[in-house]
């Protein structure tokens, strides 16, 4: 880790519909792998995936797929390999990329509190999003500006998670604990999208979801992707349409690491990645 940024941390320049104004990222690798001391988490994969592409990063459990998300959002360091993404070097400007990409729904990164409601979750991350934009025009703004600008980001936000808080049991006051699962990825979607990234890291799309909500988060996830935002999401098997990038080791592979390895190498990287 090279910097302070958080995992969800600040995205790109603003443009119109909560998007970056530069257009989502292209990520391109070549031969990538990440290494700890317990050996490779994953080796050898190549990614070439253009502005906008929802790229599905499949495999089986402890197959490397969350250290890739990782690594591919500058919150990891690759020990092989070359990347770019958004035309950022990895890892010579992993600080670059973290500033143009969030991540959703990580497990031991992006946790949201069970205590909090919605709104909350909402409101918090669009103040933080203020002090991250840090620029001198927004210092300059009126009370009134700074709040109709963060309502936009926050119902731009809303709309591209495909999260209407109206349908939830208590609306915007519902805690997160009282969240179906798949309302609870929409929220962390949303409050990725606040930031308004070029890339978007989605962890485990499709755990234990039935197959209607995952048809649905599919087609949410592309539907960010179509409106400009590069979407990288793991899951147990792509969609049809999607950019596949597979983690799971070839079985000829001498070299193919251990599962329980993997999994610790993985539980060790989103350590690092919460401390950054």
């Amino acid at each position: 880790m090279d910097g302070p940024e958080g995992p969800g941390g600040p995205g790109g320049p603003e443009g119109p519909q909560g998007q970056a104004s530069e257009g989502g990222a292209a990520v391109i690798a070549a031969g990538f792998g990440v290494k700890g001391p317990r050996g490779w988490a994953f080796r050898d994969v190549d990614v070439d995936a253009g502005p906008g592409a929802l790229v599905a990063v499949e495999g089986p459990s402890g197959s490397g797929r969350t250290c890739l998300l990782l690594a591919l959002t500058g919150r990891m360091r690759p020990a092989a390999g070359e990347a770019r993404v958004a035309g950022f070097r990895l890892p010579k400007q992993m600080s670059a990329v973290r500033r143009v990409s969030a991540l959703a729904h990580v497990p031991g990164v992006t946790d949201l509190d069970p205590a909090l409601t919605v709104t909350e979750h909402l409101r918090e991350r669009a103040l933080l999003q203020r002090r991250f934009d840090g620029s001198w025009r927004g210092l300059l703004r009126s009370r009134d500006e700074r709040v109709a600008e963060a309502k936009q980001r926050i119902e731009a936000a809303l709309t591209g998670a495909g999260l209407d808080p109206d349908t939830l049991p208590k609306a915007g006051r519902t805690a997160v604990r009282d969240l179906e699962r798949v309302e609870a990825l929409r929220l962390s979607l949303a409050l990725a999208l606040i930031g308004r990234p070029r890339l978007i890291g989605v962890d485990d799309t499709d755990l234990k979801l039935s197959d209607t909500e995952q048809a649905d988060v599919w087609r949410q996830l592309k539907a960010v992707a179509d409106a400009g935002t590069t979407v990288v999401a793991v899951c147990s098997k792509a969609p049809a349409g999607a950019v596949v990038v597979s983690t799971a080791p070839a079985p000829t592979k001498a070299t193919a690491p251990d599962r329980d390895d993997t999994d610790k190498e993985t539980a060790d990287a989103l350590a690092e990645a919460g401390r950054a």
